[in-house]
């Protein structure tokens, strides 16, 4: 028997490709739902909602469990081909095995190490700060950024979108789209620059 190995993005393509076909819907309120239900009532799961992080070792693994059963009963749904990319159980986990588990976010002295914490890890969490998302003016876009990066709590940006480019909806799959995404990487790095921290991760 020939030893399971990471899914690799080409693996992932065919398979979107050759998986079970099914509609939207039915994943999103039969397969889900149904599935989750079923693991919380095998794995004996109960969410404590005074403590957001679970501490105790045994709920862990068990939480562990029931989403590597999940994983590998439900697949992943893909939007495009309206089919089901599904994996083993070894090929899941031979991916965990061989993800980074550390990496370089930005560079020079604004570098962070985002890097695998355990519950009873003393590091602080990376802050990632920013509109993440959210539509912002043209106007204000730049210094609406600029007030995240300026705050010495915050390690990284996730950036806010263009409500418009030049006055224009940036509507997708037009020309639009593609000058409010180039503006907004500019900008971003233009306020992170103003703050004195050009190196920041985006």
């Amino acid at each position: 028997m020939a030893l399971a190995k990471a899914i690799t993005v080409f693996d992932v393509y065919d398979r979107a490709k050759s998986g079970q076909k099914m509609d939207e819907k039915d994943w999103d309120y039969k397969v889900i739902p149904q599935t989750a239900a079923a693991l919380k009532k095998k794995y004996g799961i109960k969410m404590d909602k005074k403590q957001i992080i679970p501490t105790d070792k045994e709920q862990i693994n068990k939480l562990f469990k029931a989403g590597l059963e999940m994983l590998v009963e439900c697949g992943i749904y893909c939007i495009d081909t309206k089919r089901v990319i599904k994996y083993t159980e070894e090929e899941v986990l031979a991916s965990i095995a061989a993800a980074p588990t550390s990496v370089m976010y930005g560079e020079g002295k604004d570098a962070v190490n985002l890097s695998c914490r355990s519950y009873t890890d003393s590091r602080p969490p990376i802050i990632q700060g920013g509109p993440t998302g959210a539509p912002c003016s043209e106007e204000l876009f730049l210094t609406i950024h600029q007030s995240y990066a300026q705050e010495p709590l915050v390690d990284t940006i996730v950036d806010g979108v263009l409500q418009t480019i030049k006055g224009n909806d940036p509507v997708p799959n037009s020309p639009w789209e593609i000058a409010a995404v180039k503006s907004e990487a500019i900008m971003v790095r233009a306020a992170q620059s103003r703050a004195g921290r050009p190196g920041m991760g985006l």
